[in-house]
């Protein structure tokens, strides 16, 4: 009697039907949205937060996954492109509750920040914003290369020992690196095209047949080099898409063709407010990726702001959806674990490299002396990022207090 009441029902397939052969009960939608949302609410401080928060639910509270099972979410999730911590988020709740969960879920865990970050932007991009948050912002934005290149550091030594131990492997990962950091600097929207590059050439360099991956790569090329004619939404629609498609190795790989084309091609902010939407993107919780709805709303309003958040989450839905009874063959393909090494290394020089523009962005000369401390703060002591920026923000607040320039 106990096996016919564990065994799923006819015609239930995937993940909530693995849930009920193992003896455990698909998690209740409703439990998803609470515990869901509560990590949304509190997930501050990134990915690493959002990833403690999850595991600590799904495995040590509640036993509704193992540990292995929870660390092979983290490496599938990291295979695709997009917000990884957002993916993962999905991910576990597929597991439990099938696609109904994988979006209750998801929205749960996205949608709090989403709310804070669209209420500060109808704030700081006001016509007159108040001093304090002219000053607050412009003293957070200048610690925004500091964290860039702290994303990166922290990123390196996993990225390095995946390259083998082979000297040839580590030159060619060193090339990768320093390809991917000067693709951010001087190339803004085209960076993607140097992280396929690097990608195939891993997979030439091993030895590996080049046709699926070329294909993969040959869509994200073309996904870049399309330019959209029309401007208002079809524009944010198409940035916010391309963010959420083109981000390998983290958010932040995605910051220079987000400036490029809000400040540079679209102008809808000026390099100063750039830097105050990725600071905003850092200080609320959920992924940096939710700078896109800064962008959106410098764009549009708060219709563009949500239609940006739609365009550049959607990705992160389908993938994880309609890729989650792949993940187990696509982490065996020596093919894409090639091109993975490849542009992801690529994709932590970019991190890095994206220092430069941001650096560039900077308007007043106090802010130089922020980012030094930022700098000291994250590189030097390897202290947390919110904290970097509550305090930058602080500086900043007092600097225009005294009367330095803060637009």
């Amino acid at each position: 009697m106990r096996a016919a009441a564990t065994a799923p029902a006819a015609g239930v397939t995937g993940p909530v039907a693995g849930a009920a052969a193992s003896g455990r009960r698909a998690v209740p939608l409703t439990t998803i949205a609470l515990q869901w949302g509560r990590i949304g609410c509190t997930g501050f401080g990134g990915p690493p937060a959002h990833v403690a928060l999850l595991r600590e639910l799904c495995v040590t509270e509640r036993g509704w996954m193992d540990a292995r099972d929870f660390e092979d979410g983290i490496a599938a999730t990291n295979l695709l492109p997009g917000p990884a911590s957002t993916q993962l988020a999905i991910y576990c709740a597929w597991r439990l509750a099938g696609v109904a969960g994988a979006v209750v879920g998801g929205l749960c865990f996205i949608v709090p920040g989403l709310v804070v970050i669209l209420a500060l932007a109808a704030l700081y991009l006001r016509a007159h914003p108040p001093l304090w948050v002219l000053g607050s912002a412009a003293g957070a934005g200048a610690a925004v290369p500091a964290v860039a290149l702290q994303a990166a550091a922290g990123l390196l030594p996993a990225s390095r020992r995946r390259s083998g131990a082979t000297g040839a492997g580590r030159a060619r990962w060193a090339v990768y690196v320093a390809g991917g950091a000067a693709a951010a600097a001087t190339l803004g929207p085209w960076l993607v095209l140097v992280l396929a590059t690097a990608g195939l050439a891993e997979i030439a360099s091993s030895s590996l047949p080049r046709r699926d991956a070329g294909r993969r790569a040959h869509g994200a090329l073309a996904l870049a080099g399309v330019p959209v004619v029309a401007g208002g939404l079809s524009a944010v629609a198409w940035v916010a898409v391309k963010v959420g498609l083109l981000s390998y190795g983290g958010g932040f790989v995605i910051v220079p063709l987000m400036q490029h084309d809000a400040v540079q091609t679209y102008h809808w902010m000026t390099g100063a407010q750039f830097l105050g939407a990725v600071a905003l993107g850092q200080l609320t919780p959920g992924p940096v990726v939710q700078t896109v709805a800064v962008v959106g709303f410098a764009a549009g309003g708060l219709g563009a702001g949500l239609l940006a958040a739609l365009c550049a989450f959607a990705p992160s839905f389908a993938l994880v959806v309609a890729g989650g009874p792949r993940f187990d063959a696509l982490r065996a393909d020596a093919r894409v674990q090639a091109f993975l090494t490849g542009a992801g290394a690529a994709a932590i020089g970019a991190i890095g490299g994206s220092a430069i523009p941001l650096g560039l962005a900077l308007a007043h000369l106090w802010q130089l002396g922020v980012l030094a401390l930022g700098a000291l703060w994250l590189l030097w002591l390897r202290r947390g990022v919110v904290p970097a920026l509550v305090g930058a923000g602080a500086l900043g607040l007092a600097a225009g207090l005294l009367g330095a320039p803060v637009r």
